[in-house]
């Protein structure tokens, strides 16, 4: 049995763990792109597998990079700000 079928856990590809930045990042650039198709056209098997991957990929990422850089706007605080400043702008017709 090797690292790319064992029965019993759902294991594809290289384990992330073992992949060096920069691999790790094409993978996750990689899997983010094919994402949307998985979902409207992969078999539920296939979904499942690109969803255990995503999460073990994204994972590494994230243990890798725990101070991460966050955009203020990614936020829940910073989206209500968004949404207010919007809402609380009237436009001016005819301007």
């Amino acid at each position: 049995m090797n690292a790319h079928d064992e029965r019993g856990t759902t294991m594809t590809g290289v384990d992330p763990s073992r992949l060096d930045d920069q691999q790790l990042m094409k993978e996750l650039e990689t899997i983010h792109r094919t994402r949307h198709d998985t979902l409207l056209y992969g078999s539920n098997d296939a979904l499942r597998t690109h969803n255990e991957r995503m999460a073990q990929l994204e994972g590494e990422y994230l243990r890798r990079n725990p101070r991460r850089p966050v955009a203020p706007g990614r936020t829940r605080e910073g989206a209500r700000e968004r949404t207010s400043s919007d809402s609380a702008t009237p436009t001016a017709s005819g301007t």
